[in-house]
């Protein structure tokens, strides 16, 4: 049986992934387009549209593609324009309580498996030296949201729900599918 393929470029997923089983990375080519979708259903709908587009080059494998969104304030908060796109996402976010959904999709064989995963994230309200800093570090600057929970900037106050979902792939979840579809 030829490999998962993991349907992102995502250094984090690849990581996570890599806990749990073998897989090839073939990221997408797949559009992302909000068109008026909530977060939760923006996040499912572009997770299976990555995992339905490599699906579509490669029929005989097991796809999982997966989308993460930040949601805050009424907000859906993708990557950062730049830096000063960061700044603003980071004071939104500061102080305050907001939503981390993963979409996952894992299509082959005929089938689809797609589930959400949300967590629940709480910032420590931050002065705008700490988020200048975090900034200048580059590292907001290709993550949802413009923060990674795993970056070592004492950013989230507590979470609740599953850790690697902030990250970028929600392991329980994903482990579950895997299983339930007999692949890995």
């Amino acid at each position: 049986m030829k490999p998962l393929i993991l349907a992102s470029n995502s250094p984090r997923r690849r990581e996570l992934l890599a806990q749990i089983c073998e897989f090839e990375v073939i990221p997408s080519a797949f559009e992302e387009k909000t068109e008026g979708l909530g977060a939760r259903e923006t996040a499912l709908a572009f997770a299976a549209g990555k995992a339905r587009e490599v699906l579509s080059r490669y029929p005989d494998r097991f796809v999982l593609g997966a989308d993460t969104v930040v949601f805050s304030e009424g907000e859906i908060l993708g990557k950062p324009k730049d830096k000063e796109d960061a700044k603003r996402m980071l004071r939104s976010l500061s102080g305050r309580t907001h939503s981390v959904f993963t979409g996952v999709c894992l299509a082959g064989g005929g089938a689809e498996l797609c589930e959400v995963a949300q967590t629940q994230v709480t910032f420590y309200p931050l002065t705008e030296e700490q988020i200048e800093k975090y900034v200048d570090s580059g590292l907001p600057l290709d993550k949802a949201g413009a923060y990674g929970i795993q970056d070592g900037f004492a950013l989230v106050e507590s979470y609740r729900g599953e850790y690697s979902n902030v990250v970028g792939l929600p392991l329980q979840t994903v482990r579950a599918m895997l299983k339930k579809g007999n692949v890995c």
